[in-house]
């Protein structure tokens, strides 16, 4: 999703709970698989907001896919239209790095094989 300046933390909420209301269903799908901390115990959160630069009158953040508090752990699925967005998700996917967050990614089409993807988030968490 492309970043949205916001003055105040409410309307990211919002935001978030929106995105979450509307999931693909890519997102549905792992969501499975990370609810309930079923994988290693682990707590995961969907379409959560990550702020990267808080200033007086804004905002910058970006909301991820999922995201593990505990491991610093986010997992971003990208569909068809991130093909078109790479220079854009490398740069999210820097700026995140930098604060020491581990960013793992899926096309949607890796779904189709859960126990790979799931093998390599528990690897992820080791």
């Amino acid at each position: 999703m492309s970043r949205i300046f916001y003055k105040n933390y409410r309307n990211i909420t919002s935001l978030a709970k929106k995105l979450r209301k509307e999931s693909t269903p890519s997102e549905k799908l792992l969501w499975k698989i990370l609810r309930g901390r079923r994988i290693d115990g682990y707590k995961f959160l969907r379409q959560h907001p990550i702020f990267y630069r808080i200033d007086k009158s804004w905002v910058d953040f970006f909301i991820v896919d999922f995201y593990c508090s505990e491991l610093k752990l986010i997992i971003e699925l990208d569909g068809p239209m991130h093909e078109f967005q790479i220079e854009e998700d490398k740069e999210r996917e820097d700026k995140l790095k930098s604060r020491g967050f581990c960013v793992i990614r899926f096309k949607n089409e890796e779904l189709s094989d859960m126990e790979k993807v799931t093998e390599i988030i528990r690897e992820a968490v080791i």
